[in-house]
């Protein structure tokens, strides 16, 4: 999947957050419905201006954006 074809990212646009090309549906928005178990279907019937294909962009972007990151777990000091 090529993200690169359907996220954009615009400062004119939701302040420049990456979103589904022509839409101000953001990525954010997609992964958080995804999150709270909204299947992809929820998501085209509550969003009619995106395809399946957009919601697999967003997260493929997602994975390459999580690809250079790392987790550092943080163990709170013992007093």
């Amino acid at each position: 999947m090529e993200w690169r074809d359907r996220i954009t990212s615009d400062p004119a646009i939701l302040v420049g957050k990456p979103v589904i090309r022509g839409t101000r549906i953001s990525v954010e928005l997609i992964l958080g419905w995804l999150a709270n178990g909204w299947s992809h279907q929820q998501l085209l019937e509550s969003y009619p201006h995106i395809t399946r294909e957009d919601i697999l962009a967003a997260l493929a972007f997602a994975a390459e954006m999580m690809h250079d990151e790392q987790y550092i777990a943080a163990h709170k000091a013992v007093a």
